[in-house]
């Protein structure tokens, strides 16, 4: 079986179990250095709110879990691969950079005045992946890029040009950000034209929309759908998740989505939004609330143990052992 590189070495996909797919212990906004005013948590009042966080996980069975953070959004890999350690707990981390409009893209703009900078990106991404992160010697297991709420800008499509260079070059797998469940055919059609295989994409926050047919021409050519932001129900009610996911499994597409929540544990800087609110959305959005909330709401729509299992053992398995997708029958 091939390698899953996580923050404390590698494993493999029989040894995954229960995967979230989509959760961040930490991120910081570009800026949040300068706010000295509101730094945010100390970095011992983190480390110990992610262990309460992994312990929680356990206690429900989760044994994995991807933080997708990119590297302008406050990524600290030191700081998850000491929470894995503690906890003996399976943490992949990514390379790649956040979308346009939100991530930290002066640098490669400014670059990008004097030439092609995907080759550049691409160079970055794997050596992340195949070397390390900077010093740490800790490797990213999969790239991470995003698109904003227009289709692929010309920043992006650099940004995504480099991650299908890496992809092709490293083997490695891509999962992506959307806003508001669109533009991720666009995303799927821009990687697959560069050589990116189908299976080794998830198109992140697929659950933004309840669109079946943009859901569907997705899954048709063979990529994965992220269900990933089951509590953020300002964004999305979790009733029209839950009704996209259920339609997909109907249409025998269970084997093609994998789930998750996209919490934030800890904010560095000034919480985003405000701490009261986040206290109070806090109560849904957390990362037990697929398996204690909407796993019944599954069953009771007509799901099955087995289609359950796939969102949350098999998919993330065949995805990261880079097995082709096999529509069920």
């Amino acid at each position: 079986m091939p390698a899953i590189q996580t923050v404390t070495g590698t494993t493999t996909p029989e040894r995954l179990g229960r995967t979230l797919m989509h959760e961040h212990l930490v991120i910081g906004y570009p800026g949040f250095e300068q706010d000295w005013v509101r730094p945010g948590p100390k970095r011992e009042d983190m480390f110990a709110r992610c262990i309460d966080r992994i312990e929680e996980l356990k206690s429900h069975g989760v044994d994995a879990l991807l933080d997708p953070c990119p590297a302008d959004l406050g990524r600290d890999v030191e700081f998850m691969a000491k929470v894995a350690q503690r906890t003996r707990f399976t943490i992949i981390c990514a390379t790649g950079l956040y979308k346009e409009e939100e991530g930290s893209n002066a640098y490669w703009k400014f670059r990008a005045n004097f030439g092609d900078i995907s080759a550049a990106l691409g160079e970055l991404f794997a050596r992340e992946l195949t070397e390390g992160i900077g010093g740490t010697g800790i490797r990213a297991g999969i790239i991470k890029v995003g698109t904003g709420h227009q289709t692929l800008t010309k920043y992006e499509q650099a940004v995504f040009a480099g991650a299908a260079r890496a992809a092709v070059e490293t083997g490695a797998p891509i999962t992506t950000h959307t806003d508001g469940g669109k533009f991720g055919d666009d995303q799927q059609a821009f990687l697959l034209e560069r050589g990116v295989p189908a299976h080794r994409i998830v198109i992140g926050h697929s659950c933004g929309t309840g669109d079946h047919a943009y859901h569907l021409r997705i899954a048709e050519r063979g990529s994965y759908l992220g269900f990933d932001r089951f509590g953020l129900d300002m964004l999305q009610p979790d009733t029209e998740r839950v009704a996209a996911l259920l339609r997909l499994v109907r249409a025998g597409r269970g084997r093609q989505v994998v789930v998750s929540h996209d919490t934030v544990w800890c904010w560095r800087g000034e919480p985003i939004p405000s701490a009261e609110i986040l206290s109070q959305m806090e109560k849904i959005w957390n990362p037990t609330h697929f398996l204690t909330r909407i796993v019944p709401k599954l069953r009771d729509g007509g799901a099955s143990e087995a289609d359950i299992e796939a969102l949350l053992v098999d998919n993330p398995r065949r995805f990261f052992a880079g097995e082709p997708v096999a529509r069920a029958t």
